[in-house]
């Protein structure tokens, strides 16, 4: 026998006994083997390609412009991102994940992708309560009937990696149980090599855009957000380090009934924070809940330096406080599977980076600005993509001028003019800061729901912020101790003129009882 037929036999053989050994580890479920989902995300990127090819890349079009030439490359852009979706839904696990990051990527991709993707964001697939049963026995080493006194079957809310299922102990204690969707963390190693294929057919549809920085990002949080175990210890970490705001509840984790894919927490009550219906019939204070979340997000940036950086409105409920609890309402902070933590060095220069914006200081912008890692002439974009605010904006100050629809059209309409620049920023600006924008950006589309964005008290709130963050660095840095002291002294005097002018914008503007709040 041939060497070269020896091979061919062999690479079959191989083949043939590899898809077995996996479909076998998978309880034969075909969709679950990586060969089958790589061959069919190859099919739906040639059919995307196919479909670009056949509609937009084999004619001439004379006017890029015109009506018929837009008509046509927004239908392909939505029967693209149509198919794309389909595979995200068959394939699930890391490819919603994906599918999500693609739907939240408003200026970067045309809003059919967008649109079409961001079904994934509240409808995602979600997996049989056999399948969680199946999960829960290899893992705990429990009948699920031996464990629960009861299971509800319909999932309070399924994500990309897992659901979430409410469940009431043998011994009487309400739970929230989320388990691993099965055969998630088996493909996901060949789920991250096909999401490359994908990114690279966008960056071959829009050869402008870079997105590279999207595929590392996956690669690097992947592996934390599918240990359990990690957020079990994530979500003690951060209750231990906010315990004096006694207006935050961060559900107790059950220890015994927790592994790398099954996580047991307190069940907790408690309404959406996007749930205007809710907070409402509640008689809840959005401007309570915002100054609230913008709190504890500030502190977790610019002092802590360790960041809840998934705040999408599933993972933060609200509700009544009881009696003593720190005003009329409850923060309940949900999923502490994804955490940013942020080095002295990075904090020290984003506060610096505030501030200038905050003072209108463009000099001192494009030096910490370049001090993060944006190049040349890109630090006004970058203070446009920090604030989320139009240039028009920065320069007038973000803290004087009110966000309305008018601002809101004129960043989607700058935001096309400026997409590969975006992309540019995004691939070479300090890699804390990626998930720092998308922590900022989630706040903000909370704040829109709420209607609270234009409220001062969060510039007042964030000020401090910087101030002691950059006074803290300052402190340690410090030789002798009559620089410490004089070092204290510029941040209590900086604090306290902070408090005066925003006293002073309290009374111009009427809100003088939510400034005071913030003082006391």
């Amino acid at each position: 026998m041939s060497v070269r037929r020896l091979l061919k036999y062999g690479i079959a053989g191989g083949t043939v006994l590899g898809t077995g050994l996996s479909l076998h580890a998978n309880d034969y479920d075909i969709n679950s083997v990586g060969i089958v989902r790589l061959g069919r995300a190859g099919a739906t990127v040639f059919g995307i390609a196919t479909t670009y090819q056949k509609n937009l890349y084999s004619r001439e079009w004379p006017d890029k412009k015109a009506a018929e030439y837009l008509k046509v490359k927004s239908d392909t852009h939505r029967m693209a991102a149509e198919k794309l979706l389909e595979l995200c839904r068959t394939n699930r696990g890391v490819y919603i994940k994906v599918g999500q990051h693609i739907g939240a990527l408003e200026y970067l991709l045309p809003p059919e992708y967008v649109n079409t993707m961001k079904v994934l964001h509240s409808n995602a697939p979600q997996n049989p309560v056999e399948d969680l049963y199946r999960v829960i026995r290899q893992d705990l080493r429990v009948e699920p009937d031996e464990l629960f006194e009861s299971f509800d079957p319909q999932p309070l809310g399924t994500a990309s990696l897992a659901q979430v299922h409410r469940a009431t102990l043998r011994d009487g204690r309400e739970v929230a149980v989320k388990v691993q969707h099965p055969y998630v963390k088996g493909n996901s190693i060949v789920d991250i090599k096909t999401m490359e294929v994908l990114v690279k057919l966008v960056a071959w549809t829009f050869p402008d855009f870079k997105f590279q920085w999207l595929v590392d990002e996956s690669k690097r949080n992947l592996p934390v957000e599918l240990d359990f175990a990690n957020e079990g210890r994530n979500a003690d970490k951060v209750r231990e380090m906010f315990r004096h705001y006694r207006w935050l509840k961060i559900p107790g984790v059950i220890w015994e009934y927790t592994t790398h894919r099954v996580l047991m927490m307190e069940y907790t009550k408690g309404g959406q924070v996007n749930d205007l219906e809710y907070i409402q019939r509640e008689r809840l204070d959005p401007y309570d809940i915002a100054n609230k979340i913008g709190q504890l997000y500030a502190n977790m940036i610019f002092l802590k330096g360790f960041v809840h950086s998934d705040p999408h409105p599933g993972n933060i409920l609200v509700r009544k406080a009881a009696p003593g609890a720190g005003g009329s309402t409850e923060i309940v902070l949900l999923d502490h599977g994804l955490y940013a933590e942020l080095s002295e060095k990075f904090r020290y220069n984003y506060s610096k980076l505030w501030l200038s914006i905050l003072r209108v200081d463009q000099a001192g912008m494009k030096q910490y600005a370049q001090a993060l890692g944006v190049e040349g002439s890109m630090w006004g974009l970058f203070a446009c993509m920090v604030t989320g605010r139009p240039w028009n904006s920065v320069i007038l100050g973000v803290d004087k001028v009110q966000q309305d629809d008018a601002e809101k059209e004129m960043i989607q309409n700058e935001g096309k003019l400026v997409l590969p620049h975006i992309s540019d920023v995004l691939e070479k600006v300090d890699r804390q800061m990626l998930l720092v924008l998308k922590t900022n950006d989630l706040i903000r589309g909370i704040e829109t729901t709420l209607k609270t964005q234009n409220r001062m008290t969060a510039f007042w709130v964030m000020s401090k912020c910087c101030v002691k963050s950059i006074g803290s660095q300052e402190y340690l840095s410090a030789v002798g101790p009559w620089t410490k002291v004089a070092t204290c002294l510029r941040e209590q005097w900086a604090i306290l003129k902070l408090n005066l002018y925003y006293l002073y914008r309290g009374i111009v503007s009427l809100h003088l009882l939510s400034a005071l709040k913030m003082i006391f």
